[in-house]
């Protein structure tokens, strides 16, 4: 038991008295895929699309929230948000419905403001307004 002791106390030592960089340098965090779906078509959107998601590169820096909205009588409207900024939305109904192509056309729409947002932020001479 001291033994443990000791060497968790040395491995704590160790980590405060190493410099701040080291721990930063090592960690990188791609984008973050967040779900905020109710309903299992919902959460089936939310899977499917996060299988794209894995596969797309240099994804660090976006982050994707999926919500979905009750609409009473109607079913749920699932929207896409990237940065803070709502760039794709579609309306469930409240029969199974094929997915697929939604969720193609969400992946899409997601590549697309990447790329447009990259490209605003890396030339000067671009119009803020792009999309």
């Amino acid at each position: 038991m001291k033994i443990n002791k000791k060497i968790t106390l040395l491995l704590l030592l160790a980590l405060y008295l190493a410099p701040p960089g080291v721990a930063a340098d090592e960690l990188e965090i791609d984008g973050l895929l967040l779900d905020r779906s109710i309903s299992r078509f919902g959460h089936q959107f939310y899977y499917e699309f996060s299988n794209y998601w894995r596969d797309l590169p240099s994804t660090a820096g976006f982050n994707i929230e999926i919500k979905e909205t009750v609409i009473p009588k109607a079913g749920t409207k699932l929207t896409l948000v990237m940065n803070n900024q709502t760039i794709y939305a579609t309306y469930l109904g409240r029969r199974l419905e094929p997915l697929n192509a939604r969720v193609e056309q969400a992946v899409y729409t997601v590549i697309d403001a990447m790329a447009r947002s990259n490209m605003a932020t890396s030339s000067k001479d671009m119009a803020l307004n792009g999309w």
